[in-house]
């Protein structure tokens, strides 16, 4: 759980705490793994076989890298429930209620605009222009073999990207939840956390490294 930097409304013990809803990137977490996986390949043999000041070069080298690595891949998450929304990005915490959720805006990224203007990009939510092109080439066909005449894709049509679809849901919630007559634990401010477990260690491990690199 994360320590919001400004005090929020205490929750209404009376009112069971709703389940998160979970949205992730497969692809990067696969992704994370397989480099994951390669670093500490590298980093293990260099230990184990190198010689001089080479085993010391590979370790900070995997303490700086490896918090990296998972922060970019295996980290991004977004959690989402009936009181807020929660976004774990790599190297921040950002907990907006969702009163305090202007909107979703879906580009190149997919964002969330707070009410004060303040963007967040949702970095478990990657946007993939090829599956929209996919999607559109599928919707233009289907159109075709129907005659022209179906209208516009509904949100819940199967073609859409996966992250288009998550989303909708996104806005959904918002949108049921985000009025000042919400909840009151819907209500509060955005608050933003840095990721200190994972500059920690990111921070060590160049700090040990350019010693090593420094003393020669």
């Amino acid at each position: 759980m994360t320590t919001p930097d400004h005090q929020s409304p205490v929750p209404d013990a009376s009112r069971p705490e709703s389940k998160d809803r979970v949205y992730r990137s497969p692809a990067g977490m696969a992704g994370g793994a397989l480099l994951l996986a390669l670093v500490a390949w590298l980093g293990i043999d260099a230990l184990v076989s190198g010689e001089g000041r080479t085993p010391w070069l590979a370790l900070a080298a995997m303490i700086l890298i490896a918090p990296l690595v998972g922060a970019y891949t295996l980290r991004p998450a977004v959690y989402a429930n009936e009181d807020r929304l929660r976004i774990r990005n790599p190297l921040r915490v950002i907990v907006l209620p969702w009163a305090s959720v202007a909107s979703l805006r879906s580009g190149y990224s997919n964002e969330v605009i707070d009410t004060s203007g303040a963007k967040y990009q949702l970095w478990a939510v990657p946007v993939s222009l090829r599956a929209r092109k996919k999607a559109a080439r599928q919707q233009a066909k289907s159109a075709g073999a129907g005659g022209g005449g179906r209208g516009p894709t509904p949100v819940s049509d199967p073609s859409r990207p996966q992250t288009d679809q998550i989303m909708d849901d996104l806005r959904e919630l918002a949108a049921a939840k985000g009025d000042k007559g919400a909840a009151e634990g819907a209500q509060g401010e955005v608050s933003v956390r840095w990721a200190y477990e994972v500059l920690g260690p990111v921070a060590a491990g160049a700090v040990l490294l350019v010693i090593l690199l420094a003393v020669g």
